[in-house]
């Protein structure tokens, strides 16, 4: 896989924030109104109802006066600041409530809808996403998933009247900003007479220092994944503690001029995300009382193992819609450039963009819809989606760099959105961290999977791939971190024997009934290159072999995804259940793979696809599976 192992460097220097202003987008964001039904009232009836009103409300991202266009995006990217007029967009919409579950008074119910929502603000920027909130919701899950009820109630009402929530990662080997630096936790020494666990009195003393926190500066609460004392790495060397701002900075005041107490620190200059603000957190024997605890003490790795399912198909969602923006400016770019018909070099590139779109969103779709319907099995298809999704992407982005280019000023949409976007993306989705926590999950299991899931599991539910399932609300605390079956191999699996019983129509089915052959071959040889590393199906020892294993593995894997929405929205009269996508999808993975003797497509896929993208343009709708109408004038 292209550039899989690469490592991004995240620095460079940003500007204090400063406020982005322009005339208003639209009637609704007059003065950013609170929401009629935003913040404490009953749920909208449907997430991706919201979405568009949403998109509606953050208006045209091609208007140049709109504030919260794509040129005052760039212009805030530009000088490091947070844009003002987006925020108050979101503030308006109620956006906060959007993280928190229905039975605390909130919207969210289903991931897909978030990710429907939060998709209305990523096609303008990533940094207005995530710095406004989305790191409140990595922030508040381990509380929905663990949190004792008082907890639940404070950050439910802290984020649902517009406030925000701070994440402390825990350090990382070889991680990026947001993971070098650590807290510890300890106990003090017992007060005589005392009870452990009763009363207001210290439960933990805090230590350590964090230079790069999201939204540090405003945070109302801090949720710190913290070492125990000098413990080990293991499944009980962390805890989670919620630190309240109000008694922080009280703590920060008292400690004033003592080497003891908490502060915050200054920004710490990143090279993605400008236009959020990343500060700092030092901690020097701070105390915190026991029922700051989240869960149970020694649980923070199994909590972190859990919610990081739903930010990591969120993050790939935000991805997807990021894209969907650049291959917008490249199609009009395109367009413009050959107004008599785009050539087939060109054209040939944004129709296999458009086609790894279609199954990025695929896989993703998939993958938070497992978060309801298999959750004993989502943690692999979490960190499958995260592995993958960023590096198709990533591809996608430097094949549009051919009709963009690269060069130009800063505040020209097009290539500058092209850069910023390949900027973000490391800082959004942890960099090389990143996938080596993807890595931590997929390469133990890999061999088990091979052994007692590959071509035995049953076929997972049609839900996952079909559009806008009923789906059981979602419960992070019930998501396992381990075991299970693969749900993707077995979509392929089962998705290919129907392929080969009944096929597609016209000139599709021959070719078709090749790929999906070639994909279950290549499950077939990973599961016997596994059985020789491991003829037990035990865990194989990390290592060259095994990444590249796995590297190939979510590729095939893909596959089974892209397959099964294909086939589950047959009938539906859109795009989606069209063959053509499928096919040209199908053989870009096989080129990324490697495949030899992969069938040539029909003429009419490449075209068909084309004229799929051209179109989209030309009525202003989503370049994902819901191909839903956006508000925006053709660029």
């Amino acid at each position: 896989m292209r550039g899989l192992t690469q490592v991004r460097d995240q620095q460079g220097g940003a500007a204090p924030a400063v406020a982005t202003a322009g005339r208003t987008a639209t009637p609704e964001a007059t003065a950013a109104p609170r929401d009629p039904e935003a913040p404490g009232a009953a749920p909208e009836a449907d997430a991706f109802d919201r979405a568009g009103r949403l998109d509606r409300m953050l208006g045209d991202p091609y208007d140049p006066a709109g504030p919260v266009g794509l040129g005052a995006l760039l212009e805030a990217d530009r000088i490091g600041a947070r844009c003002a007029a987006g925020e108050a967009v979101l503030d308006g919409f109620g956006l906060g409530a959007e993280f928190v579950p229905v039975a605390s008074g909130g919207r969210l119910e289903r991931a897909d809808g978030l990710a429907a929502v939060l998709g209305a603000v990523f096609r303008r920027d990533l940094a207005l996403g995530f710095g406004h909130g989305m790191t409140s919701l990595f922030a508040a899950s381990p509380v929905w998933a663990a949190g004792s009820a008082r907890q639940r109630e404070a950050v439910a009402g802290l984020l649902r009247g517009g406030g925000r929530a701070a994440i402390v990662h825990h350090a990382l080997a070889h991680g990026n900003a947001l993971l070098t630096g650590e807290v510890t936790a300890t106990r003090p020494e017992p007060v005589p007479g005392r009870v452990r666990g009763r009363g207001p009195g210290p439960g933990f003393v805090l230590d350590g220092r964090k230079e790069a926190v999201m939204n540090a500066d405003r945070a109302g609460v801090f949720t710190v994944y913290a070492r125990n004392g000098t413990a080990t790495n293991g499944p009980g060397s962390h805890s989670v503690l919620l630190l309240d701002r109000d008694a922080f900075d009280r703590a920060a005041h008292e400690a004033a001029g003592r080497a003891r107490g908490a502060r915050i620190l200054d920004r710490h200059p990143t090279d993605g995300l400008r236009g959020g603000y990343m500060g700092g957190l030092e901690l020097h024997g701070h105390t915190v009382p026991e029922d700051a605890l989240v869960g149970h003490e020694g649980q923070g790795m199994r909590l972190a193992l859990q919610t990081t399912q739903l930010s990591r198909a969120l993050i790939a969602a935000a991805l997807v819609s990021g894209a969907d923006s650049v291959l917008r400016a490249a199609v009009a770019a395109a367009a413009r450039q050959a107004p008599g018909g785009i050539g087939p070099r060109f054209g040939a590139v944004l129709a296999g963009v458009l086609a790894d779109l279609l199954l990025c969103d695929s896989v993703t779709q998939g993958a938070l819809r497992t978060l309801h319907l298999v959750p004993h099995s989502a943690h692999l298809t979490s960190a499958t989606v995260k592995y993958l999704v960023p590096e198709i992407i990533r591809d996608g982005l430097e094949d549009l760099a051919q009709i963009l280019g690269t060069a130009g000023p800063d505040g020209e949409p097009g290539a500058a959105q092209l850069r910023k976007l390949l900027r973000d993306m490391p800082a959004a989705g942890l960099g090389h961290a990143g996938t080596a926590t993807c890595q931590a999950v997929l390469v133990p299991q890999l061999a088990r999977l091979a052994g007692r899931s590959w071509f035995t599991a049953p076929e997972p539910p049609h839900g996952l791939y079909t559009a806008r399932p009923d789906l059981p609300p979602l419960d992070l605390g019930a998501l396992a971190v381990a075991g299970g079956e693969d749900t993707l191999a077995a979509a392929l699996v089962h998705g290919a024997r129907r392929v080969l019983d009944r096929s597609a129509p016209g000139p599709y089915g021959p070719v078709l009934r090749r790929l999906v052959t070639a994909f279950v071959g290549e499950l077939g040889l990973l599961r016997e290159r596994l059985r020789s590393l491991s003829p037990d199906g035990r865990p194989v020892a990390p290592g060259p072999a095994i990444y590249s294993l796995t590297d190939r593995y979510v590729l095939v894997s893909a596959a089974g995804a892209a397959l099964s929405t294909w086939e589950w929205r047959s009938g539906t009269g859109s795009f989606a259940a069209h063959p053509s996508w499928l096919v040209l999808a199908l053989r870009r993975l096989g080129h990324r793979l490697g495949m030899t003797g992969l069938p040539q497509l029909p003429a009419v896929a490449g075209e068909g696809v084309l004229d799929e993208a051209l179109e989209r343009w030309r009525t202003g709708r989503s370049y994902d599976l819901r191909a839903r109408p956006l508000e925006v004038e053709r660029p």
